[in-house]
């Protein structure tokens, strides 16, 4: 059986376009909501870490500035809410740019402190300085276009994953042009990379600022949805997370990082009598998917799938 982004992409699409039909209930589509904007952030580091190599625990960091940014313009600027979304990815990516010019000059396990410390930092700013503080702040207008206001739960569901798959069907192509296939040279080898002719200090800033303009955009989308936002919203756990997410799913496919947020975020629904052990649970379920399901358990579906005669 022939696997393609294409036929995926037609499947996903015609699941999200029924799946109301199913599961009317507004405590499902909020789940999957909420599902869509996790899966903005995966995508982002799947393409940072899968393709490009490089290792980031800081992804809770651009979501909040992305959250953060997106609520204040919108609320005390009076900033329409898309030029207010636009206004947070820009500050976002500039935000990676200074990040990453240092920090790339680092690998593995260094580079991975380096933005676990970018996270930790814009933690600590929203926590310290942040409208409320601590206790966050609210009346975060919803998300509105050309005059429609995304109101109701299904209208933000629809947004919400309308959202993902333009990001899927951009990353996609970017995955499989040229930009693509110079990130996964340097992913393999820097050195030859460099030999070759590929400018790898500026591929990879690229593939930074890209993660988290992606980010930011789920950092925006979540603001506008839930309306109030706090920095425990937007900690290390939530970073960690968002790398369970790409490992479980499969973080070398794309179509894994969507599969992994919608299993992580549904995860905390099914777990709630066991929510004094979800750390527990979350580190039980990353070893085992490490030591029987490394690559994934998007590719490895894929895998089995292509081998079924038609």
């Amino acid at each position: 059986m022939q696997i393609t982004n294409r036929n995926i992409f037609i499947g996903f699409s015609i699941i999200i376009i029924i799946l109301p039909l199913i599961f009317t209930s507004s405590y499902s589509l909020s789940i999957a909501t909420f599902s869509a904007i996790n899966s903005l952030i995966a995508i982002g580091l799947c393409v940072l870490m899968g393709y490009a190599g490089q290792v980031s625990l800081g992804q809770a960091g651009f979501y909040g500035i992305g959250a953060y940014v997106s609520s204040i313009l919108s609320i005390h600027l009076g900033l329409p809410v898309i030029f207010a979304c636009i206004v947070a990815m820009i500050a976002s990516a500039l935000s990676a740019v200074i990040l990453a010019i240092p920090a790339l000059r680092l690998k593995g396990h260094y580079l991975a402190v380096a933005t676990l410390g970018f996270g930790e930092i814009i933690h600590i700013i929203l926590n310290e300085w942040g409208p409320g503080g601590p206790s966050g702040f609210g009346d975060i207008p919803r998300f509105n276009l050309f005059g429609f206001v995304f109101d109701t739960v299904m209208e933000y569901y629809y947004l919400s994953w309308f959202v993902v798959m333009i990001v899927m069907a951009f990353s996609i192509n970017l995955i499989n042009s040229r930009f693509g296939r110079a990130l996964r040279s340097i992913h393999d080898s820097e050195i030859a990379s460099n030999a070759m002719g590929v400018d790898v200090p500026k591929l990879k800033i690229k593939a930074f600022v890209l993660s988290a303009v992606f980010a930011a955009l789920g950092g925006s989308l979540y603001a506008h949805y839930v309306t109030f936002i706090s920095p425990s919203s937007f900690s290390l756990f939530q970073s960690v997370l968002v790398l369970m997410m790409v490992v479980v799913g499969g973080i070398t496919n794309l179509w894994g990082a969507v599969v992994g947020s919608i299993i992580i975020t549904i995860l905390p629904e099914l777990l709630r009598e066991f929510k004094e052990y979800d750390i527990l649970v979350y580190g039980i379920i990353l070893i085992l998917t490490l030591l029987f399901f490394n690559k994934g358990l998007v590719p490895i579906v894929i895998e089995k799938l292509q081998k079924v005669k038609p």
